[in-house]
């Protein structure tokens, strides 16, 4: 095992007790040399040594919170960093989706339209689709005698009504939900 001396702890410098102990203009005692050394009683060479440690240790200990301090800054900025990407990466993979389950929609609507006009063996085709598709965030809109929302809604046909609140009265195509956002709005016929 090695022993840390003074020497060791310094980088690039000469050792502690030649820093000390000559080159100091502003020291008590400039004719000190390692030369004269010998003359010093080892209870002031331990002084002034155990100063330099003093001294060295901290050095040592500023560097050692200023190493930790960014070391905790770049954990906190790759959490930051590792965050950031998982939503964007989620966001990514729901926007995929979405523009796959768009893709879906004109089926949706045939197999709708299909069951509708009591066509034979599409039922079944139809409800294991919308049920997958429900299962991964699909909704279906129902503004089916509610207010009329254009943020939901699309009106392509207008009964004149009573004065008050637009209401639905007949959708004409069925309007979807992907994740929260609107994916096609419903047609609908508004009176109002």
């Amino acid at each position: 095992m090695t022993l840390l001396t003074p020497r060791l702890l310094t980088s690039n410098r000469e050792s502690p007790m030649d820093a000390e102990l000559v080159n100091d203009p502003e020291s008590d005692n400039p004719e000190i040399t390692p030369d004269v050394m010998d003359d010093v009683s080892a209870e002031t060479q331990n002084e002034i040594l155990s100063e330099v440690v003093v001294d060295e240790i901290e050095v040592l200990l500023a560097e050692r919170d200023e190493f930790k301090d960014i070391a905790l800054r770049l954990q906190a900025d790759f959490d930051n960093y590792r965050k950031r990407v998982t939503a964007t990466q989620s966001d990514d993979i729901d926007r995929a989706t979405g523009r796959l389950v768009e893709a879906l929609l004109p089926v949706l609507d045939a197999c709708e339209a299909a069951f509708a006009h009591g066509t034979v063996g599409v039922e079944p085709v139809w409800s294991a689709l919308i049920g997958c598709l429900q299962k991964q965030g699909l909704v279906a809109l129902d503004p089916l005698n509610k207010p009329f929302e254009p943020e939901s809604s699309e009106a392509v046909l207008h009964e004149e009504g009573d004065g008050g609140d637009s209401v639905v009265t007949e959708v004409l195509r069925t309007g979807y939900q992907w994740k929260g956002r609107v994916l096609r709005a419903a047609m609908v016929k508004v009176k109002g």
